[in-house]
């Protein structure tokens, strides 16, 4: 019988979101070559994560009552249909093929389910004490996914034209589908009976109604909120105050993901024996808003690399531990539901970003970031002050029951 695997979800995990490097940076200059205008540009690419909005708390209530592996397979599948409508959407021209562009980000984020039920399964196979750690290998895969995806979607494309990325994305996802039914176990025996049946809407009142877990999900909203405004304008700022070309742009994004990666998968462990996941998702808000402040500012490359490096700390620390101390604080019959919500929420902060973002950098490109690292530096310290009180009152409780 097959033993539920760290390494295998890992790789599955990772695979996918290789499939989903390989795609996302050829968007714009495909939506563009059809003859998308900017609106029609930003539906298309915002599609992907409406999708994930709406349905990755289904998905996840589904894992809590079916198991995480025949969602986690029905994800890899959809997401090798929808990177062969990618494909296909490439050899067409006109509306038909913006058409078939759109149609295949909404079934990719329709069926993109990996993320929030691999964290489930994460959980159900790892003691609390270990679980934040280990939740960092999805952080890990998803940085590494991010590197490695675009270089093999540029690859692809001087090697087989318009339509290699697609195919080759299409081919990952579906390896990764036949490997998942091969070697991937189930890790959860689900019992229906145990397993609320819930609507969408009051999955989300029911998440919320846990304090801490509430609390944790808005953090993690406005944190994935500030990641989405600087990743969306970043481009523009360093083209204008360094003369920055796209390339390097990517260059300096494949920075930023190698840092946070290895981060994830090395010391987060070390660090969150030390400090608790309360510190952790409080103390990466605080670097996340210093390192924005002073973004606009730098006048070196020197200090543009180290202004990322802390960035890079700031972002790869928050999301294990906020999807750890989720998780803990989460009954196991709800782990897929309520992780959902929690991936939900965070699509939902990356439709607004980018708008958001945009629209401030229009007025002054230092806006967007000044306004970020407000945000963020008052989340941190409201977060230190709620979640460190909330640590030491359960820590309280604990003694008195001993």
């Amino acid at each position: 019988m097959k033993k539920p695997s760290l390494l295998i979800i890992f790789f599955s995990v990772f695979i996918d979101l290789i499939g989903f490097g390989i795609v996302l940076p050829l968007l714009p200059l495909y939506s563009k070559q059809f003859g998308a205008s900017g609106p029609v540009i930003g539906a298309i690419i915002a599609s992907f994560s409406l999708m994930q909005f709406l349905f990755a708390p289904a998905w996840g209530r589904l894992s809590d009552r079916i198991g995480r592996r025949p969602v986690i397979l029905i994800s890899n599948a959809g997401s090798a249909i929808s990177y062969a409508l990618f494909a296909i959407a490439s050899t067409r021209t006109g509306d038909a093929a913006l058409w078939l562009l759109l149609a295949s980000r909404v079934f990719a984020g329709i069926c993109g389910a990996n993320l929030s039920v691999a964290n489930a399964y994460i959980a159900d196979i790892t003691p609390p004490d270990k679980r934040t750690q280990k939740m960092g290998l999805i952080g890990m895969a998803f940085g590494l996914g991010f590197i490695f995806g675009p270089a093999l979607g540029a690859f692809s494309y001087h090697q087989f034209g318009l339509a290699g990325p697609g195919w080759t994305a299409s081919i990952f996802c579906g390896v990764n589908f036949l490997l998942g039914c091969c070697v991937l176990a189930e890790s959860w025996k689900p019992n229906s009976e145990h397993v609320p049946r819930r609507p969408g809407l009051a999955q989300w009142t029911q998440t919320f109604r846990r304090p801490t877990v509430g609390f944790v999900i808005g953090t993690y909203f406005l944190a994935t909120f500030c990641f989405a405004c600087f990743e969306s304008t970043f481009s523009l700022l360093v083209k204008e105050q360094f003369h920055l070309d796209e390339r390097h742009a990517g260059y300096l994004f494949t920075y930023c993901g190698l840092l946070g990666a290895f981060l994830q998968g090395g010391g987060l462990g070390w660090l969150n024996r030390r400090l608790g996941e309360q510190r952790l998702i409080a103390g990466s808000l605080i670097v996340v808003a210093v390192s924005l402040a002073l973004l606009p500012t730098v006048s070196t490359i020197t200090a543009l690399l180290l202004c990322l490096a802390l960035f890079a700390v700031g972002s790869g620390i928050n999301r294990p531990p906020t999807f750890g101390l989720i998780s803990l604080r989460t009954p196991p019959q709800e782990q897929g539901a309520t992780l959902g919500v929690t991936q939900s929420a965070a699509s939902l902060a990356r439709i607004i970003g980018p708008i958001f973002a945009n629209a401030l950098y229009a007025a002054r490109p230092s806006l967007p970031y000044l306004v970020c690292a407000a945000v963020a530096l008052i989340t941190g310290l409201v977060a230190w002050t709620y979640l460190c009180r909330q640590s030491q009152e359960i820590l309280g409780a604990d003694v008195q029951a001993g």
